[in-house]
């Protein structure tokens, strides 16, 4: 029974750094369902760093701090799929190169950093991409597994997280309304894993 129903469905696939991203442990479930995946990197080094994970498949460069490079994704997107029928947001970065902080002492440019990379990127690629859209498509961003508890080891991403939940209820809203295809938007929580940007962490 093919229960994900994703044979032969274009997938954008953001935020594989290497073997360990979540993005990649998702992809390779979306590849096993018969889905073709379409990835985005950061940039050209991350690109040829993770090259002989990717195979054959499209993969596309976009820094997400970069409005440009988000505004020329659709085009370099529809060259190798006129329609997405999943996204998959799985980007997330924190500068704790000076440390942690008690959060009261968290740098303004620091966290404003974060936000943008962690959170505001999916709005901005969401609103990007809309008009490639299928009907009812899907949009998923990993989130953590709890907002509600300070963490202190987890540094100012807490409240940067919670706003990224906040706006996959906004982008539901506004995404899944009329004149935007019926397109559905979730987070998932990963809870704790083994990853490349979780070892920075305490």
């Amino acid at each position: 029974m093919d229960f994900l129903q994703l044979k032969d469905k274009s997938i954008l696939v953001m935020g594989v750094a290497n073997r360990r991203s979540v993005a990649w442990a998702a992809a390779q479930v979306l590849a096993e369902a018969g889905a073709n995946p379409i990835y985005v990197v950061r940039d050209a080094e991350t690109r040829d760093k993770s090259r002989k994970l990717f195979g054959t498949a499209p993969v596309l460069l976009c820094d997400v701090e970069d409005e440009a490079q988000i505004a020329a994704l659709p085009a370099a997107v529809a060259e190798h799929a006129p329609v997405l029928h999943g996204f998959l947001h799985s980007i997330a970065f924190a500068n704790y190169s000076d440390g942690f902080r008690p959060f009261h002492e968290t740098v303004q440019a620091d966290f404003l950093q974060a936000m943008n990379i962690s959170c505001f990127s999916l709005t901005a690629t969401c609103n990007a991409l809309r008009e490639l859209f299928a009907e009812n498509a899907a949009v998923v961003t990993m989130s953590i597994s709890t907002t509600r508890m300070a963490s202190e080891n987890y540094g100012y991403m807490g409240p940067i997280k919670a706003a990224l939940d906040s706006s996959v209820a906004f982008l539901a809203k506004s995404l899944g309304g009329a004149g935007c295809k019926g397109i559905r938007v979730n987070a998932v929580g990963a809870s704790l894993l083994k990853t490349s940007a979780s070892a920075g962490i305490p």
